[in-house]
């Protein structure tokens, strides 16, 4: 799928311009007919397509306020995650759900968790220990069951396994767990294990942690990379926003 094509792409391009400085002494939010809008010294924010910023419960609302709380200085988007996770589910995802759903079905078609190391024993055994209860949540939750291989020469998934993930994602409905689903999707790259976290099935820690089993297993055995870790450091605060969205839009 080409940017053009992705609405969270495109949104996310649209918020790549620079913003100000902190302009506002306090953030807070009010119900809405929207939901629950952020409120900056009392006037709504808005997202780059100048909607108003407004979420679907107080509780995620409440934490979106405390990310404006929590700037000094320059706004940056990077401390502004939950934000952003907003924008893109309000700005591109309400409008145009179809193609992120798409995308989180394609990655199930050749998901992390089908494709197992043959050694070292020590990865073996964490892929298991990580991903078979994934699979065994997917064969409970959703009544499926997927092809595993050694190596990543693509296995075809059974058609009915992948109908039963793209009903689990349309299932999420709303564009605010669809988004925050797609972006764990994206940054984890498995559907399964981001599935599982938006159903409550995994932790945030857990899903992040079956996600990067390949990451931790190098860094035991031969060290930290400075500039890996920070890559790797950006990449949880965006995953972390995600789970935090999904377990928030769960709270009643």
């Amino acid at each position: 799928m080409s940017e053009d094509d992705n609405p969270m792409k495109r949104a996310q391009a649209a918020m790549r311009a620079a913003l100000p400085k902190r302009f506002y002494k306090e953030a807070t939010f009010a119900e809405s007919a929207e939901g629950f809008s952020i409120l900056l010294d009392g006037k709504v924010a808005k997202t780059p397509a100048r909607r108003a910023l407004a979420l679907p419960n107080a509780a995620l609302a409440s934490a979106v306020a405390g990310e404006w709380n929590a700037i000094e200085g320059q706004i940056d988007p990077s401390l502004l995650p939950l934000t952003r996770l907003a924008n893109l589910a309000i700005d591109a995802v309400a409008e145009a759900p179809q193609p992120v759903c798409d995308e989180i079905v394609q990655y199930a078609g050749s998901d992390l968790v089908f494709y197992r190391a043959d050694g070292p024993a020590g990865l073996v055994e964490l892929q298991n220990e990580r991903w078979n209860p994934v699979l065994d949540w997917a064969a409970a939750d959703l009544g499926v069951r997927f092809v595993l291989a050694e190596g990543v020469m693509h296995v075809r998934q059974p058609d009915e396994a992948l109908a039963a993930i793209r009903d689990a994602v349309e299932q999420l409905g709303k564009p605010f767990a669809l988004t925050a689903t797609a972006s764990a999707t994206n940054i984890g790259g498995s559907a399964l294990i981001a599935l599982a976290l938006a159903r409550g099935a995994l932790s945030g820690d857990e899903a992040w942690n079956a996600a990067h089993v390949d990451e931790q297993w190098n860094i035991s055995r031969w060290g930290e990379d400075e500039e890996a870790q920070r890559r790797l450091a950006a990449r949880h605060i965006e995953f972390s926003a995600a789970a935090k969205m999904l377990a928030l839009l769960r709270t009643k």
